[in-house]
This record gives structure tokens, C-alpha cells and sequence, in this order.
């Protein structure tokens, strides 16, 4: 792998660095290493689960992350059978118990007040596990926030749209053969759709996003910004395109957005284009530690159940 490659590589471990720090501090609170040790041998996730007190499908997200990352190691095969695999101990991860380096980690996290994101209170409780949590997908997707970190998000979309867009643009131009009519779902400012429209000029484009957001979008030559709520219908058009929109939802609630999209399009050749990261659980390439720390980022911020593999 050339530099500039390795340098895209490299990038996502320090946009997730924090990430990765939340996730570790979690699992010393847990005391996961400490069980695992005073164990004496591998044990299973139901094991594991009833032992810290918090749901299978969280705990398993985070042992994903984790093993990826050398702390703990996974035994046996998920795919051929499931109930057999059993995670253990690793050097790194007896280093992490509370009689050893756990506690100065735990340190330079933060208190735990202050901690963003993902919490051993909110795992427990059941967040990203499918369990119900104490907290609304409303009031998660619609938080009081300071206008210079506002500021900053926005920035952020646009931002990755950006990087998105270009690598479909690069490698998948043949998904946008033979539409006239592309919606992008919860476009934002139109950055997306605004580029494949430049890119393919034979496409008339739809931002769809809420009311106040395409309010505040800038005019984009082939563009029509449309306000509404995905939830309840979507413009019609010959594609609709979902970009980083589907791993922010409850599954249940997924299902109820790709209908919405499903009555959209034409029955017998519209398409729904979905843009999201897949984790290959036995494979994977050198941006496998990045979609997995997605994952977590992902579990940080949501509240229902919603996996993006």
C-alpha cells in the first residue's frame, strides 16, 4: 500500500480514537477483563452477559470492536455456530483489570458525568441492544447543542458527503444508468446529490430533507430542495438513494422508512440505493477497524437496536 492509500487508512483511527477510548473505559467499569481472569478460562457471551449485567446484542458489538482490536480473543466460528464461540483473555486485556492498568485508563478518560456518548449506565440499560432505553429517538436526533458544535456537525456532513459521494461517483457509476429522477433522503444541504447530478447531467436531482434544513440549503443548479418527513411519505422519483441515513434507526423503524422509499419508485424498475458500511465479521480489509468503530459510534448515539453489517 502506497502513503497517500496508507494515509486514508490511517486517518479513521484518530477520527475514532475517542471511540475506541469510550468503549475501553466501558469495559473496565463492566469489569470485564476481571471476570474473564477470576474465571480462570474462556466463556461464552451468555456467560459473559449474565456476569456484567448487560444484553447479549450490546455485548456482542463490543467484543466485535474489541477482539478486532487485540483486547480479548474470540474462539471458535460465529458463522458455522454461534452459541460455540468463547472470548478470553489477551495480554492486553489482563492489563486492563482493576489490580493493573484499569483504573489509570478509567483515569484519563474523564469522570464519567462528563463523558460523551456511550455509558456502562446505558448499556446496562439496553441501549443499541433492541431492548427499550429510557431515551426517545426524537430527543436523541433533535439535541440542544452548542452553536459552534452545531456549527461544526454541519460542517462534518458536508464533509463526508463530499468523500462519499467522489468514491460512488469512482467506482459504482453504473447504479445511476438509466434514471432521470434521483431523491436523496435526509440530503442535508444537497452536497451529494448536487455532485452526482455534475457528474451524471442527465439526472434531475431532489434534496429531501426537513423543512427547516432545506430552508437554509443554497440553490444548486439541477436541484430541487423538497421538505418533508421520511416517515410519512417520499417524492417520487426513478431512485431513491439513502446515504448514511438507515444505521441512525431502529430496525423496526428502518423497515418503515424503505417502505416509505419502496412507494416512491416505479413497481417494476425504480431502485432504492442504500450507501452504508458493512462489516465483514470473518474477513474484512484495511478498513475494517473503521467500520467497526462506526459501530460503536453508532451504539454512542442511538438509542434502539440498528446494525449497520
Amino acid at each position: 500500500m502506497d502513503e497517500e492509500a496508507q494515509s486514508r487508512v490511517d486517518v479513521w483511527k484518530y477520527a475514532y480514537g475517542f471511540d475506541t477510548m469510550r468503549v475501553v473505559a466501558c469495559v473496565i467499569e463492566l469489569e470485564l477483563p476481571d471476570v474473564l481472569e477470576n474465571h480462570g478460562s474462556p466463556m461464552t457471551l451468555s456467560q459473559l452477559s449474565s456476569a456484567v449485567g448487560c444484553p447479549e446484542t450490546s455485548l456482542y458489538r463490543i467484543l466485535r470492536f474489541l477482539t478486532h482490536n487485540g483486547i480479548f480473543k474470540k474462539q471458535g466460528n460465529s458463522t458455522e455456530d454461534p452459541a460455540s464461540v468463547s472470548y478470553a483473555q489477551t495480554p492486553l486485556s489482563r492489563l486492563l483489570t482493576r489490580d493493573n492498568m484499569g483504573p489509570f485508563v478509567l483515569l484519563q478518560a474523564g469522570p464519567p458525568g462528563q463523558r460523551f456518548g456511550m455509558s456502562t449506565k446505558d448499556l446496562k440499560a439496553g441501549k443499541g441492544s433492541g431492548l427499550e432505553a429510557e431515551y426517545s429517538e426524537d430527543i436523541i436526533w433533535k439535541p440542544e447543542v452548542e452553536e459552534a458544535y452545531d456549527k461544526l456537525f454541519q460542517e462534518f456532513l458536508a464533509c463526508h458527503a463530499r468523500a462519499s459521494t467522489k468514491a460512488i461517483i469512482d467506482y459504482c457509476p453504473e447504479a445511476f444508468q438509466g434514471i432521470s429522477c434521483l431523491v436523496d433522503v435526509g440530503g442535508h444541504q444537497g452536497t451529494a446529490v448536487g455532485m452526482l447530478v455534475k457528474a451524471f447531467p442527465w439526472i434531475k436531482g431532489i434534496n429531501f430533507d426537513r423543512p427547516d434544513v432545506v430552508s437554509e440549503a443554497p440553490p444548486i443548479d439541477g436541484i430541487e430542495h423538497v421538505g418533508g418527513d421520511m416517515f410519512e411519505s417520499v417524492p417520487k422519483a426513478d431512485a431513491v438513494m439513502l446515504m448514511w441515513i438507515l444505521h441512525d434507526w431502529s430496525d423496526s423503524l428502518c423497515i418503515d422508512i424503505l417502505k416509505k422509499c419502496k412507494e416512491a419508485v416505479p413497481a417494476d424498475t425504480g431502485k432504492v440505493i442504500i450507501v452504508e458500511a458493512v462489516i465483514d465479521e470473518e474477513g474484512g480489509d484495511e478498513y475494517t477497524g473503521a467500520r467497526l468503530a462506526l459501530d460503536m459510534t453508532v451504539m454512542a448515539v442511538t438509542v434502539m437496536e440498528g446494525e449497520d453489517c
